[in-house]
């Protein structure tokens, strides 16, 4: 039932439209590019009709002028089929790399740059025959034979509206010289492949319309497949919190084990602490050995107390310690001179100068 269309009612997340597009499913429609290919030949055609039949006459009249019995000399007959061929060339390889460069622009621009492997990738679904004889049967099926008729009919009715309205042109073309019936013949070939061309347009950006309809519905989603994306995407909430409740004991046992060796503990007063141990015989600098924020801001002066260690509160210093120094780092230079003074301001309430001391190189940094 959660699979169901009548469930799929949410449009359709960006993960999905990217599983879709790298699966090749993407909105497009082959008769927009057949449309526009034909579009473009045909104007092609007809933009360079001069051209073409000059050089097809050229062509004809070479061919025809040549000795009979030439025929059968490679020498000569040789140069002539060059000379064919190369002018064939002239004219259609202009045209075929202009429909070839319509074709690609046109398919790119509905689908963009993809390139996949995965619609023509062999899979036993496309080989069983009672999958076959479902999508025959399909509502994609029964849409696609409309089309077709619809094809059809539009493109019959065209050509029927277009050869009933020179009827009378064409049937006194005998009349006329060699060079009028070959311009009749044109404008009405080109004519009639226009209105064919546009006809077929229209109905390729109904079906590109459609597609991309279609497109967007069989994405849809159910709530339920959202919630799930969701899950994998940000992770279940059961296992993020988990997990921060393990980082929460692991940060704890840290300051179980830190603060009770630490000199003095530095306060926001409430929303920082950090715990800072120094001892002049190891370390050359006063050490970050724990910090936190709220709940454990509150947590390592909870322990400091319990241990005796000293609480000075000095808000911008326990700011600035909570965000640049690492639990397990030496203060920076920049803060030694703070650092220092509350250090000795806390050896001296204590009575414990004569055993750590803050050097004279930190103090006066």
């Amino acid at each position: 039932m959660a699979d169901s269309a009548q469930d799929r009612t949410e449009p359709a997340t960006p993960r999905r439209r990217e599983e879709a597009r790298k699966r090749g499913q993407v909105a497009k429609s082959s008769d927009l590019t057949a449309a526009m290919v034909l579009l473009g030949g045909v104007l092609i055609l007809y933009l360079m009709r001069d051209s073409i039949i000059g050089r097809m006459v050229s062509l004809v009249r070479h061919c025809l002028g040549a000795n009979p019995s030439d025929a059968t000399d490679p020498e000569v007959m040789v140069p002539t089929m060059v000379v064919s061929f190369q002018s064939m060339a002239s004219v259609a390889l202009p045209v075929m790399l202009l429909v070839t460069a319509l074709a690609l622009v046109t398919a790119f621009g509905q689908v963009g740059v993809l390139f996949t492997l995965k619609p023509v990738t062999p899979s036993m679904e496309k080989l069983n025959p009672i999958s076959g004889l479902k999508r025959m049967f399909s509502s994609k099926a029964f849409v696609q034979l409309l089309m077709g008729l619809a094809k059809m009919s539009v493109l019959t009715a065209v050509a029927y509206w277009t050869l009933r309205g020179r009827l009378n042109a064409l049937a006194n073309a005998s009349a006329l010289s060699h060079l009028a019936i070959a311009q009749i013949t044109v404008e009405f070939m080109f004519t009639l492949g226009i209105r064919l061309t546009l006809a077929l347009l229209l109905l390729a950006i109904i079906d590109f319309i459609y597609q991309r309809w279609k497109h967007e519905r069989d994405l849809r989603m159910t709530r339920q497949e959202i919630r799930e994306e969701l899950k994998r995407m940000e992770g279940d909430p059961h296992l993020k919190r988990r997990r921060r409740q393990v980082q929460m004991q692991l940060a704890l046992q840290r300051i179980r084990a830190a603060v009770p060796k630490a000199d003095v503990v530095i306060t926001n007063p409430t929303a920082f602490a950090v715990a800072i141990q120094y001892d002049a015989r190891m370390m050359n600098a006063p050490k970050l050995t724990a910090k936190g924020a709220d709940h454990l801001a509150r947590r390592i002066r909870e322990l400091a107390i319990e241990h005796g260690v000293p609480i000075v509160e000095r808000p911008p210093l326990a700011r600035a310690l909570y965000r640049t120094v690492e639990v397990g780092q030496e203060i920076p230079a920049q803060f030694y001179r703070a650092v220092a003074e509350v250090l000795a301001y806390v050896y001296e309430l204590a009575g414990r100068g004569y055993r750590r001391r803050p050097v004279a190189g930190l103090a006066m940094n």
